[in-house]
């Protein structure tokens, strides 16, 4: 059976990617930006969920994957609280302004989490040389690379994924994601050869508020402050039904 990963950003979504069957969550911040690192506080809460391997991310703002000295400090230290709250493992990425990746950076992000599961994020599919870049980042101790094959989807990235899985040997576990849905999960998995998958498999909550103010955000204009996204359990299952 494939691990399907499920990218969390709150408990209520952890919870339902375990009530779901996922072996493991991505805990995030920010998926409106493709994730943040979330406070200390949703990590210490998603910890307490029993029953799911918890990774967490590693990024510390929204945009391009290059970093200055102060954000790398930020990412160590950062780093150091996952470690310190039990969290299994982090989600880190890093890449230089040439599009390579940024080994000195990423070497010591992985020196940090030292007895933890160290995960690869999509900065990959930004470099400019995938085929180097994914042996950078097996030859620095890397567990697990998440890509989208450099594509829009996952599905549109199948022919490099596979590559990848190929070029990988065992070496390091090549993971499918963004796009991913009960639709299309095994299809993906069947055709690059991948044995785990990540997802979101979010839906829209509405709110709770029964007062409203129209007419006022707190981001952007076009952003429904009485709605958010939260994991759906429903989806979470079908995925596992699909890829089991």
């Amino acid at each position: 059976m494939a691990k399907l990963e499920i990218c969390a950003g709150s408990v209520e979504s952890v919870i339902a990617a375990r009530n779901g069957g996922a072996a493991r969550v991505e805990l995030c911040a920010a998926l409106e930006i493709g994730g943040i690192t979330p406070s200390k506080g949703l990590i210490a809460q998603s910890r307490q969920v029993e029953g799911i391997d918890l990774n967490v991310i590693i990024r510390p703002r929204g945009g391009d994957f290059l970093y200055d000295e102060y954000e790398a400090a930020c990412m160590i230290e950062d780093i150091r609280t996952c470690k310190q709250l039990g969290a299994d493992g982090v989600v880190i990425g890093a890449l230089t302004a040439d599009g390579d990746i940024d080994t000195a950076l990423c070497s010591r992000l992985v020196a940090a989490a030292e007895g933890m599961s160290v995960t690869f994020h999509r900065a990959f599919d930004m470099c400019r040389n995938p085929q180097k870049a994914l042996e950078d980042i097996i030859a620095m101790g890397c567990h697990r690379l998440l890509t989208s094959g450099q594509a829009a989807t996952a599905h549109e990235g199948i022919p490099l994924i596979k590559e990848l899985v190929q070029q990988a040997c065992g070496r390091i576990i090549i993971m499918p994601g963004c796009g991913v849905n009960s639709y299309n999960a095994a299809g993906i998995l069947q055709a690059t050869g991948a044995v785990e998958i990540h997802a979101s498999a979010r839906k829209s909550v509405p709110s709770g508020m029964q007062f409203r103010h129209s007419g006022v955000s707190m981001g952007s204009p076009h952003n429904d402050e009485y709605a958010r996204k939260e994991t759906s359990e429903e989806e979470v299952r079908a995925i596992a039904k699909e890829i089991g």
